[in-house]
């Protein structure tokens, strides 16, 4: 094994010079123990009181970064070690050989936790990494020149444009640094807009939208400057190409203006309690291509933005949350029309969620075939709690109140007046039919 690595660095061009091969490899041995111990230590001690600290802060972000940080300052402070064990020259080429790959694999690690932090995909942080070690190991040894010049001649001919590994790889470390980098400065906008009080809910979700936006378009054009994409190349289809997007995205277009109107003129904000055709629910987010309504049933509904442009909307809070609710009742005909009217006022009254300003109101709608029909009109601020539950316990109070007071509800009953009998027919007092 120990002439293998002996070969491996004569190879790289590393000098084997006259210090013991035992001596070197226990050397590098310690100082990537004391390495690996110095990082398990400061993760082990130091990183619970970080996390701590980090998730008794109110942005999210911080408590995502709370919950990596003790892996964080662990691989930092074994990463920074092995730096500086690099630059000692007792370990000779052997113990070079191993703190270079003990500083690759550290590397590997902290390169992958960074990226997880900013919410990048595990596999995506896992190339990252594998890319990150292999730079460091490579430079670690001599130079990345060798490995650059042996990816670059790895290469293939599409046409007039001559393709290698190393445009390859640098496509993919371009894309994936600023899918990372884009996805982590939106969301810091995000945090930094959604917590500025001089806003209100609608405008930050508008400018969160709208800064989005700038940031991808301008992450869009930087990557093309990156990779060195022509295009001219691709006039020719751009006449053609640009008709097709805009009849395919047409309505995702649309919808996206429309949210965007949406929040400009705030008629519809998160929070709103809003009616939709039969589809009743408060919004819950405000989206590129949709509004979330979410119902009483915890159904959640996702209507196009166009809709709510072009259709007719119940916005039950746009200039007030105060709502009054009906709740029809009926009396019998032989009752105390007004005591039954003082108790549906009290029944009214009692109910929680109902507002004392303004106040309960009876009203009396009609005489009806079999009732006389009252109307009990009363007013509530929070219809998102929904309004069923506000009629029902109105109703639930006002059943206990006409019993104590022997107001009767009536059911319907029809009087049936017989002109004729068929001959031989005979009824009794109570109806029924005897025999002739």
């Amino acid at each position: 094994m120990i002439r293998q690595l002996e070969t491996f660095a004569i190879r790289l061009g590393i000098p084997i010079d006259g210090v013991a091969r035992q001596e070197a490899l226990i050397f590098a041995g310690i100082a990537i123990v004391v390495a690996v111990a110095a990082g398990w230590a400061m993760q082990r001690w130091i990183g619970p009181k970080l996390k701590a600290f980090l998730n008794a802060r109110d942005a999210s972000a911080l408590q995502h970064l709370g919950d990596w940080a003790p892996r964080l300052i662990g691989v930092f402070t074994t990463v920074t070690l092995l730096i500086a064990a690099r630059s000692i020259t007792a370990f000779g080429a052997l113990g070079t050989v191993f703190v270079a790959l003990a500083l690759g694999l550290a590397l590997a690690r902290l390169v992958y936790v960074i990226a997880r932090i900013i919410k990048l995909n595990a596999a995506f942080a896992f190339i990252l990494g594998m890319f990150a070690a292999i730079a460091s190991i490579a430079g670690s040894l001599g130079s990345l020149e060798p490995l650059v010049s042996a990816l670059d001649g790895a290469a293939v001919r599409l046409g007039s444009r001559r393709i290698s590994i190393l445009d390859l790889i640098n496509a993919i470390i371009v894309i994936i640094t600023l899918y990372a980098g884009t996805k982590f400065v939106v969301q810091l906008l995000s945090s930094r807009i959604g917590n500025a009080r001089r806003l209100d809910l609608s405008q930050r979700v508008l400018f969160q939208k709208l800064s989005g936006i700038a940031v991808i378009a301008i992450a869009f054009f930087l990557g093309i400057e990156l990779l060195e994409i022509d295009l001219t190349a691709l006039a020719f289809f751009s006449g053609g190409l640009g008709i097709a997007i805009g009849f395919g995205m047409q309505k995702t277009f649309g919808n996206l203006i429309s949210g965007l109107i949406l929040l400009i003129d705030r008629s519809i904000k998160p929070g709103d309690v809003i009616v939709v055709d039969d589809t009743f629910g408060w919004v819950n987010k405000i989206g590129v291509r949709a509004v979330s309504i979410i119902t009483r049933d915890g159904i959640e509904y996702l209507i196009p933005n166009e809709i709510l442009m072009t259709e007719q909307v119940e916005n039950w809070s746009y200039s007030s949350r105060n709502v009054r609710i009906h709740v029809p009742v009926g009396v019998s005909y032989d009752c105390d029309i007004h005591k039954a009217q003082e108790l549906m006022l009290q029944a009214a009254k009692e109910t929680t969620r109902v507002l004392e300003t303004p106040p309960p109101n009876v009203w009396l709608k009609g005489y009806g075939d079999s009732s006389v029909d009252h109307d009990i009109l009363c007013w509530i601020s929070d219809a998102e709690e929904g309004v069923g539950n506000v009629k029902s316990a109105i109703l639930n109070r006002l059943w206990d109140l006409f019993k104590e007071n022997g107001i009767e509800i009536p059911f319907p009953q029809q009087d049936v007046h017989l002109k004729s009998l068929p001959e031989g027919v005979i009824f009794d007092a109570s109806g029924r039919r005897q025999k002739s």
